[in-house]
């Protein structure tokens, strides 16, 4: 089993569900992140005065996946996600050593 994490653009949310949905993944947590990579940040004007933005809102996208498709949810998020735009975001994939399902007390691939 693996975790694939990914830093995304927050408007590209819907389209990267959609691809997960159609690979049958169940389910995924979404969390509001702030951050910074290459791109580290921006200037923006408000009432006349400048100011340096140095965290940017981004969205952590967190999908629990059987091993084997593991490569297929980090195609489907890249492909999603992509503008060709500096901070289009990253994508890692971790291993999961254990789950359980709080509910029915299934574990590993049967409680994903």
């Amino acid at each position: 089993m693996k975790i694939v994490m990914a830093i995304i653009k927050p408007f590209k949310l819907d389209e990267v569900r959609d691809a997960l949905t159609s690979l049958g993944v169940q389910g995924l947590t979404v969390t509001e992140v702030k951050g910074y990579g290459r791109q580290k940040g921006h200037t923006e004007i408000y009432r006349g005065t400048e100011y340096a933005v140095s965290f940017l809102p981004k969205l952590k996208i967190e999908v629990a996946v059987a091993s084997d498709l593991a490569d297929k949810v980090v195609e489907a998020i890249a492909g999603a996600a992509k503008t060709g735009q500096i901070g289009d975001g990253k994508i890692f994939v971790y291993a999961l050593d254990q789950v359980q399902r709080i509910r029915t007390g299934e574990t590993d691939a049967t409680a994903l």
